[in-house]
């Protein structure tokens, strides 16, 4: 195969790990194509946790023609037991010659194990084929293996002149229905939406991820509620899937009743460590990480998502900006207290912006 043909059969296997960009969570999305005499003869990628790899759905497709081929994987094929058995061991048996690896998996459990069986098997092994693209396909997954940590993106609404919500709180809608769209595609990729208790009482808000002719695994709702507030009718309560409520050990101590009603309601109770009389942010990411949550959306309010931000908590702003003028009486962005002078300000690398129906989309990275 030529450098050429390299880049052309894994950018298809990259492709097909997108398939399971809603649906793969906690695992990471991977996809595999097999290359035969310059031929694909099988092709896969990771749906479900708990079902098929890649690697062996695209070598059931190709059966004896795995023989002697080329795989181009787009994660380094795993080497232990999971729910699964190891892809190296099936691609060993297989008769694969060759394999084409985007990216060494930051998993400690593989980490450059499976590539290393694979070569004492006798296969040929090329590592680095389209590594950004494919780690920019698992943010969360590389940051929580390399990090102990989720990927957070943040995501915020906002007019032309910077602002989130008149001086009543009146918001909806800002951004046209493209942009919403948008958002719930952001919700279906995430394993999680953070939000605080002061939105989910201004808004009583679904928070799940809605999204036609699309198979989704729903996000869990969690809400950071210090003094528990949360009402036993909120919307999300009633809705399919997980809702935790986040709160602290001394909330917890003064509130038996109103947690046990919580509970019946259909709420799960984390308890977190409280810094300042608030949930600490870094306790509250470091419990999302045990969860094995890769990738979560804030979805919050100024303050909250302004106390993330100066925490250096926030990986990606997603901004929609809207084509509407709210005025200086409107509410800001982000709360960030002690800007004074040009030197105080946070700096931002824009990365994307494009046109979302009639609104703007802007994606930053915070700059160290």
């Amino acid at each position: 195969m030529s450098q050429a043909d390299d880049f052309r059969y894994m950018a298809q296997a990259i492709r097909l790990a997108e398939r399971g960009l809603f649906t793969a969570d906690p695992n990471p999305r991977v996809g595999c194509v097999l290359v035969n005499k310059n031929e694909i003869v099988g092709r896969g990628w990771h749906q479900r946790a708990g079902e098929a790899h890649a690697e062996i759905m695209a070598l059931g497709e190709a059966g004896t023609t795995a023989q002697g081929a080329t795989a181009y994987v787009s994660l380094e094929p795993c080497c232990h037991h999971g729910k699964t058995p190891p892809c190296s061991d099936a691609l060993i048996k297989a008769g694969v010659a060759r394999v084409v690896v985007a990216m060494e998996d930051p998993n400690p459990q593989v980490a450059g194990k499976g590539n290393a069986q694979l070569r004492e098997a006798g296969i040929e092994v090329e590592v680095g084929v389209m590594t950004a693209q494919a780690e920019a396909l698992n943010p969360g997954f590389v940051q929580r293996m390399r990090h102990g940590r989720p990927f957070v993106r943040c995501k915020m609404a906002m007019s032309l002149d910077g602002r989130t919500a008149m001086a009543s709180g009146e918001s909806q809608w800002i951004t046209g229905e493209s942009a919403r769209l948008d958002v719930h595609r952001l919700r279906a990729r995430s394993s999680a939406i953070v939000t605080g208790i002061g939105t989910v009482l201004a808004d009583d808000p679904s928070m799940d991820a809605r999204l036609e002719n699309e198979e989704v695994l729903q996000p869990v709702r969690v809400v950071l509620d210090s003094r528990l507030r949360m009402s036993v009718d909120a919307k999300m309560l009633s809705l399919p899937g997980r809702t935790i409520i986040c709160t602290t050990p001394d909330t917890v101590r003064k509130n038996e009743e109103k947690i046990t009603n919580l509970k019946a309601a259909g709420a799960e109770l984390v308890q977190l460590k409280e810094e300042n009389g608030k949930i600490s942010l870094p306790a509250l990411l470091m419990f999302l990480s045990v969860e094995n949550f890769n990738e979560v959306l804030l979805e919050a309010g100024a303050t909250l998502s302004g106390a993330f931000m100066r925490t250096g908590l926030i990986d990606e702003l997603v901004i929609y900006m809207a084509p509407l003028l709210m005025g200086d009486a409107a509410r800001g962005l982000l709360t960030l207290p002690g800007v004074a002078k040009m030197g105080d300000t946070s700096k931002l690398e824009i990365i994307d912006i494009r046109t979302v129906g009639q609104d703007w989309r802007i994606r930053c990275k915070i700059k160290e």
